[in-house]
């Protein structure tokens, strides 16, 4: 036996150019997340990211502050995440892109946390003291789950509004909007809650539906002969009632006037109950829902009512309520339904308010007997200590046995809500503190405003950009109709209205401006806790203490979130802060802050300086569960992005929220977050494929120049740079859903589909240090780089742990985006129509595959009958055109359309390429290998011109 039949087949494996890199298939992102969360604390990264665009221009994103009580859910994560990727992005554009994240810390959630673990009634400095420790605690937990996240920011320097230097600036903004004429002292109804025991503001109110009683009640005439005059008739034959129709029973026992249309006509309606007022057009359907039979004695115009008197129903009942009611004329009492009458109790209702002061009810004679708590007051006649919900039947039974009930019935309505607690609410008049929304002048006006802030904050929504679009509608829409902004609540933890109110006219300190100066200084220095010490004799000395009253108002926590901007942008970025004030480039939160954060910061700013403090105002819809329901703890049908994290990763909830269109709900569950980590490992699958097969390649020695890079390679780049500029369109006008569907499509169709796979043989085959390969592996390095810089604001922790391998600085976001050249529109024009021919091929190729007679496309010969002008495209690529197609043989000829014929290949399958040639074993030394594996192992290579 001789030595060639003992010697073993030789392993051609190993002369292969095989593939290897130490970035894994598998991300384990749930176990090694944290890891590089530590690697960035400690290197300080954003600090370096802040020395890498020293100088650069500024981009700054203010946080919206996330309020310091529980902890995140999904909703505050896909907040935090888009942040985060607009930042990233910006970054990597060029920009000096700070992000300094912050919290609000205070207001009533907190205090109830309080009270639910310590009692109601604590003193004013232990609230103070257990509110600021509790949020302290709090900031530190949401903390920590946000940089979880991947989050970058300024961590070691954010934000609180509870921190002292934050209070006092904000003292010292109020002293401003004071200043410029704004705010005032007023007693008038604002919207109440009983659970916050507090006003509330506009933006704290929602709508919901509520039940409540209707009822149609009968005012008595007090003055008959002037009613029978208004209506041109002689005399009243009978007791004349004018009704009026009510949602609000509560409200009766504070009724003092009532309000009728001038150019409406009444009608007076003889019925067995009385004559009746009515709205000429009503009463029909009034005496329906009475049960009555009526006939019209005579009309009039509601201008002829005006100024008579009534009593009110339930004076016969008790000598309390024995009072008039007189008819003020008013445009909103309309004929659109009930009976074309409107009860007042200018107490509970702005319209009411406002129609009785000006016909010339003083404030101190409205009635307000409804209390804090929701009952009223203990002295109050017949409904005294009751709650004003429970007491509805009392008040109906009552007006029922004193014969003044015509009608009631139940009905579901749209009834504002507090949007904290989730319970009705009321307007309720109480003396309170407002920012004025239209022309006026205050007592302290050193520097009127050349506007109202209503036309101001209108002028300054008009220069601001909204994404998506329609928001700027819907924030006009709401500085134009909203009322005077309430800015005063009656709580503990918050920062405090510094003034002193003389007891017996309520008029300010004339030391007033001072005063909060002195304030601001105190807070600054002890934080608010420092001024409830603080006593009226140490600022006013003990002659005016005794003559003044310190004021033991906060202001709402609205008016803490919306004027972060006045203290930690002018931190941010001091040369911002000129005379126009501080202006961050982008405010970014959901899309229910037009009528919160957005809304007051915007007043705030335009109170303070004349315009918005934001360029660009994003906002983002709910997080719902697949069903579009919201996303909540009672429903059970949230992902907690911490369990997410720690199991799937929180690069999967990263993608999930860039792969989301934000402008609508964002919709997530279990299934979904599966289909996000399959897309994710798609894109590390071709990432990684393209570390690995540039892992032996040195930029600075290996590459190829531009001009000498096959035909092929230079598409890819041009497809790159083609695609770079669509990706930075998008990122431009903050899209993020769009780069990830293109991201996945070039990896799947540009790159996996068609160049990589059409790659791999030139990669593995080719000489290692080969031109055809050196070719290849300049543009798989390009498109790395270009690829790992798209795709770090959203996938941060992958994009840097690929980094590390193929970067030449600490961190993917010191870098910037790559220069590419103009892509060569022609050259990509021609390999779309190869690509289109190619998917033909294996169109073809597949149905042959089908029937058993070829396995891999490389068994098979194609023969491609073209027109003249495919024709001379495929001619273009030479035998290249085989490698295109990953076929062993590709023949050419003319047809009148494109045909593709597919036959089986009858010759040998090379050993180490694969490849079906003639020439297998054309050299005896080594008679399993093709001609061109014979070259590239042992001769000068192959020459590839194309592919």
């Amino acid at each position: 036996m001789n030595d060639s039949t003992n010697a073993a087949a030789p392993d051609y494996r190993a002369t292969l150019n095989l593939p290897d890199t130490p970035f894994p298939m598998r991300g384990d992102l749930a176990k090694r997340e944290p890891a590089w969360i530590k690697s960035w604390q400690d290197e300080g990264l954003y600090k370096r990211l802040r020395d890498a665009r020293c100088g650069k221009p500024l981009f700054v994103l203010h946080d919206g502050p996330p309020y310091a009580n529980g902890a995140i859910h999904m909703g505050h994560a896909v907040n935090k995440v888009l942040k985060d990727m607009i930042v990233k992005a910006r970054q990597l554009k060029g920009f000096d892109a700070q992000y300094v994240p912050g919290w609000d810390c205070h207001g009533l959630p907190i205090e109830n946390a309080i009270e639910k673990k310590h009692g109601r009634h604590l003193s004013r400095d232990d609230m103070q003291a257990r509110s600021r420790a509790y949020a302290t605690e709090q900031i530190a937990l949401q903390m920590a789950d946000f940089k979880r996240l991947g989050v970058l920011g300024d961590w070691e320097h954010r934000y609180a509004t509870m921190d002292p230097a934050n209070e006092a600036g904000e003292i010292r903004a109020f002293k401003r909007v004071i200043e410029r004429g704004f705010v005032y002292r007023g007693l008038k109804p604002v919207y109440w809650c009983f659970d916050c025991g507090s006003s509330l503001a506009e933006f704290e109110i929602e709508y919901a539906d509520k039940k409540s009683q209707t009822l149609d009640v009968a005012f008595p005439a007090a003055e008959p002969d002037k009613l029978a005059a208004a209506f041109g008739l002689p005399s009243l034959a009978k007791p004349a009632f004018v009704v009026i129709w009510t949602t609000t029973a509560w409200t009766i026992p504070a009724n003092q006037a009532l309000n009728l249309n001038p150019a409406l006509d009444y009608a007076l309606v003889d019925t067995e109950r009385g004559l009746l007022v009515l709205a000429e057009s009503l009463v029909e359907k009034c005496l329906a829902r009475y049960g009555l039979q009526g006939t019209v004695l005579a009309t009039t115009k509601g201008e002829k009512l005006g100024g008579l008197n009534f009593r009110h129903p339930l004076a016969d009942t008790d000598p309390g309520y024995d009072r008039l009611s007189p008819v003020y004329l008013a445009d909103y009492a309309t004929a659109d339904d009930g009976t074309g009458i409107v009860h007042s109790s200018p107490a509970y209702g702005l319209d009411d308010f406002n129609s009785c002061v000006a016909h010339g009810m003083k404030t101190d004679q409205i009635l307000n007997p409804v209390q804090g708590n929701g009952c009223y007051a203990a002295d109050f006649p017949l409904f005294g200590g009751q709650n004003i919900w429970k007491a509805v039947p009392v008040i109906l039974d009552t007006l029922k046995a004193a014969g003044r009930l015509l009608a009631t019935e139940t009905i579901t309505h749209s009834y504002p809500h507090c949007w904290r607690h989730k319970s009705p609410v009321i307007y309720r008049a109480a003396a309170q503190w407002f920012i004025r929304m239209d022309e006026g002048v205050g007592v302290f006006t050193t520097d009127k405003a050349p506007q109202s802030l209503r036309r101001m904050a209108l002028d300054a929504i008009e220069a601001t950009s909204f994404y998506p679009e329609n928001g700027q509608a819907r924030l006009r829409d709401m500085i134009a109709n909203r009322p005077d902004w309430c800015i005063s609540r009656q709580r503990s933890w918050g920062v405090p209205l510094p003034f002193f109110l003389h007891k017996e006219t309520g008029d300010l300190h004339p030391r007033t401006m001072e005063i909060l100066d002195q304030a601001a200084d105190i807070v600054e220095a002890g934080g608010i806790e420092a001024w409830s010490r603080t006593t009226a004799e140490q600022i006013l000395g003990a002659e005016d203490a005794a003559l003044y009253t310190k004021s033991s108002d906060i202001l709402e926590v609205w008016f803490d979130s919306g004027s972060t901007f006045w203290h930690v942008l002018r931190g941010q970025h001091p040369e911002g802060f000129h005379k126009q004030g501080p202006e961050a480039d982008l405010y970014l939160e959901g899309h229910d802050q037009h009528r919160g954060w957005f809304h007051s910061s915007l007043l705030l700013a335009c109170a303070l300086y004349g315009r918005a403090p934001y360029r660009g105002l994003l906002t983002h819809g709910f997080t719902v569960d697949s069903q579009g329901r919201k996303m909540s703890k009672s429903l059970g049908n949230g992902i907690e992005p911490q369990k997410v994290s720690s199991t799937l990763g929180a690069e999967i909830i990263r993608l999930w929220v860039a792969a989301s269109d934000y402008s609508g709900d964002i919709a997530g569950d279990d299934k979904i977050l599966a289909r996000v980590v399959d897309a994710y490992r798609r894109i590390r699958n071709t990432l990684r494929f393209l570390l690995a097969n540039t892992s032996d390649f040195d930029t600075k020695t290996d590459a190829v120049a531009p001009d000498e890079l096959l035909e092929i390679d230079r598409w890819a780049l041009a497809r790159t740079a083609e695609l770079q500029a669509e990706i930075l369109a998008h990122y431009e006008v903050y899209e993020f859903h769009p780069v990830v569907a293109k991201l996945q499509v070039f990896c799947s169709e540009d790159l996996g589909a068609f160049y990589l796979d059409a790659l791999k043989d030139r990669l593995y085959t080719t000489a290692p240090k080969s031109l055809a390969r050196r070719s290849a592996q300049t543009a798989l390095v390009t498109i790395t780089q270009a690829m790992l810089r798209w795709m770090a604001p959203f996938l941060s922790f992958t994009a840097e742990e690929a980094w590390k391998l193929v970067g030449t600085t600490p961190s993917i976001f010191t870098e910037t985006y790559l220069d590419f050249p103009t892509p060569d529109a022609e050259l990509l024009a021609k390999w779309a129509r190869i690509r289109a021919v190619r998917e033909r091929v294996n169109k073809e190729i597949e149905a042959v595959r089908t029937t058993g007679a070829v396995g891999s496309s490389l068994q098979a010969n194609v023969t491609i009958g073209a027109p003249a002008d495919q024709l001379e495209l495929l001619k273009s690529l030479g035998d290249d055109l085989r490698f295109v197609l990953i076929t062993s043989k590709a023949v050419l000829a003319a047809a009148d359309e494109l045909q593709v014929t597919v036959t089986p290949s009858s010759d040998t399958k090379c050993e180490r390429c694969w490849h079906w040639r003639d020439d297998v074993g054309h050299d005896p030394a080594h008679p399993g290998l093709c001609g061109r594996c014979t070259s590239n192992l042992y001769g000068e290579g192959e020459a590839r011109r194309v592919a």
